[in-house]
């Protein structure tokens, strides 16, 4: 009996971390269905932690032949963060951010040393930063630094990026306030069924 009891509690103690996850984080298409840009924050910090599983979620992103070409800034100074929401005109939100990933392309690391492919395949990445961020109960936005080459040299000067690698976007992420809702964006007429109709 205390063989069998043994077995039941161990197996359970297995299972607990699954139940957790279960309850704590929505599913996948809650999350994508109710992503939203989110340009209200509260100006509380992000904690390490949850930018450390943005960041793994991002470079979980598929990329072409698995070349993975991109490198991610993550800037939690408020003096830089503060410096971005001058140089870029649709990033002002940063000021309240409490932190913010850049995602950076990287063409000689990409497949055939294409920038095209290095910045498809840190756009994938971007996506999966902001979704992420939305199942941790942050808020998050892609504000584009590419392809305005002012907006480009900017955020290179301020973050010391090299010549090289090319500076996609800047992503404010923070504590929503709430006032940020999602929008269903689903149109049938964008939809072909067989052939471009």
């Amino acid at each position: 009996m205390n063989i069998i009891l043994t077995v039941i509690l161990f197996l359970s103690t297995l299972l607990l971390p699954l139940t957790l996850c279960a309850k704590d984080i929505p599913d996948a298409l809650s999350i994508i269905h109710n992503r939203k840009s989110v340009r209200h924050f509260t100006g509380q910090a992000v904690a390490k932690e949850d930018l450390e599983i943005i960041l793994k979620a991002g470079m979980a992103a598929p990329t072409a032949v698995n070349k993975q070409p991109w490198s991610f800034v993550v800037v939690t100074d408020r003096k830089d963060l503060d410096a971005l929401a001058v140089v870029l005109p649709y990033a002002k939100m940063l000021d309240q951010a409490g932190a913010a990933i850049v995602v950076c392309a990287i063409p000689n690391q990409a497949f055939n040393g294409s920038a095209e492919f290095a910045i498809i395949d840190s756009t994938c990445a971007s996506e999966n930063i902001l979704l992420a961020a939305e199942a941790l109960g942050l808020g998050a936005l892609w504000t584009a630094v590419y392809p305005d080459k002012d907006r480009i040299k900017a955020v290179r000067d301020i973050l010391n990026i090299p010549q090289e690698v090319i500076p996609l976007n800047v992503i404010p992420v923070g504590h929503p306030t709430g006032e940020d809702k999602p929008k269903d964006k689903y149109k049938l007429e964008n939809i072909h069924w067989g052939k471009w109709s």
